[in-house]
């Protein structure tokens, strides 16, 4: 009876994870559309949403701290709840950094910018798809995927050079350029963070199912 409970919560563990798997999901490609349209509403939803996301945190440490004590979880037990609370401080922190984007958005509404936006949404767009594929991965406990994710993460790595080329190239062109350049800078390197995380998330995935973490080389 206690086996079927603890295999219940875990469960509902599981669809927590995926909710606020979701909702990072959502604020990115908000994030990145108040970007690409200069959007303030659309940025200030992405910066209403961390609360959101914070509030989902916490429920998903207190069901893992209620599972750590109130049941006598197996050593593969152990592995994935202790995995989820490091997952969870990693997928705060994603949040944390699309709000950032969406701040410096609220920043540069207004004015043209200096170049089309090409690589950076390619950056996004694969940092959204890493934290998707990273809690798809925990769910169905499939390795392989996790390791796609975490080297999908050099990809994103490879746009973010690109963009700060592209950025001081303009910059030595024009140095009228470099506040908005630095700023444009600054939004790439936290889709570059986004990605990181999700990397991180699919090595505590690996870990969940086979006790090593693993990490990009």
């Amino acid at each position: 009876m206690m086996r079927k409970q603890f295999e219940e919560q875990l469960e509902q563990l599981n669809i927590m994870l995926i909710d606020l798997g979701a909702l990072l999901e959502t604020v990115i490609v908000l994030a990145t559309q108040a970007l690409k349209e200069q959007d303030t509403q659309i940025a200030k939803k992405v910066i209403a949403y961390e609360q959101d996301i914070d509030q989902k945190e916490k429920e998903i440490e207190a069901l893992c701290i209620r599972l750590l004590y109130k049941q006598q979880p197996l050593a593969s037990d152990l592995r994935l709840v202790s995995s989820t609370l490091k997952m969870i401080t990693d997928m705060e922190r994603i949040g944390d950094q699309a709000a950032d984007i969406a701040e410096i958005t609220t920043f540069l509404a207004g004015k043209p910018y200096i170049k089309k936006l090409v690589h950076i949404p390619l950056m996004a767009e694969a940092a959204a798809k890493m934290v998707t594929e990273s809690i798809d991965a925990f769910v169905k406990k499939d390795l392989d995927l996790a390791k796609a994710v975490i080297k999908h993460d050099d990809v994103v790595d490879d746009l973010f050079v690109t963009v700060r080329h592209e950025l001081m190239e303009l910059i030595r062109v024009d140095s009228a350029n470099c506040e908005q350049a630095m700023d444009l800078l600054m939004i790439a390197k936290y889709f570059e963070r986004i990605a990181d995380h999700a990397e991180n998330l699919a090595g505590w995935v690996a870990f969940s199912i086979t006790g090593k973490h693993i990490q990009k080389r």
